[in-house]
């Protein structure tokens, strides 16, 4: 056997290049890190945007609807009386009414239409043909009503009237109540 030299060659530590190792991105990792979150985040606050708008337009649906009937039902009761029974009647349309409209509409009723239906005999009948939703929030709504209204005086004919008046109803606790009833 033969011995052999090697000799090795060192050379400075500043003279020594070194090849750049080429970075493998791992893009599955990236996407399944990064991307598919943020679209499920995406998602997620999409869904949730839908439902709040869903929701928003159910309510206000559901307030025209509750508006107009409480404003075709108070304005019934508010217009609507016999002479035996008046008081009572318009007493208890006050149940449906608010805030100052409530107390102008108990003066008028008190000094004024009750004494006058009980000594002239009158009597009022009212039909609405028509009411349509103007305006309706959660907390507040006027509703256009249209108003057939037959007046009978003692033995005398009836008189048919009609007209439209704009009502205002605000919303408290569970129920609309009239807080303004403007003839148009």
């Amino acid at each position: 056997m033969s011995e052999e030299t090697v000799d090795v060659l060192e050379a400075p530590d500043d003279e020594i290049e070194v090849a750049p190792v080429p970075v493998r991105r791992d893009w599955s990792r990236i996407v399944g890190l990064g991307v598919v979150p943020a679209m499920i985040a995406i998602a997620v606050g999409a869904a949730g945007y839908l439902k709040w708008s869903i929701g928003e337009t159910d309510s206000a649906e559901t307030a025209r609807i509750e508006a107009a009937r409480a404003a075709t039902d108070g304005t019934i009761a508010m217009l609507s009386y016999q002479p035996q029974t008046v008081e009572e009647a318009l007493h208890s349309a006050r149940d449906r009414m608010s805030g100052p409209f409530r107390d102008s509409y108990s003066e008028l009723v008190d000094r004024t239409v009750i004494p006058g239906a009980r000594e002239k005999k009158v009597s009022a009948v009212v039909d609405i043909p028509a009411a349509a939703t103007i305006s309706a929030t959660a907390g507040e709504a006027e509703v256009l009503v249209f108003v057939n209204q037959t007046t009978t005086i003692g033995d005398g004919a009836p008189t048919s009237t009609a007209s439209s008046v704009k009502v205002t109803l605000v919303r408290t606790d569970s129920e609309w109540l009239i807080s303004d009833f403007t003839p148009v």
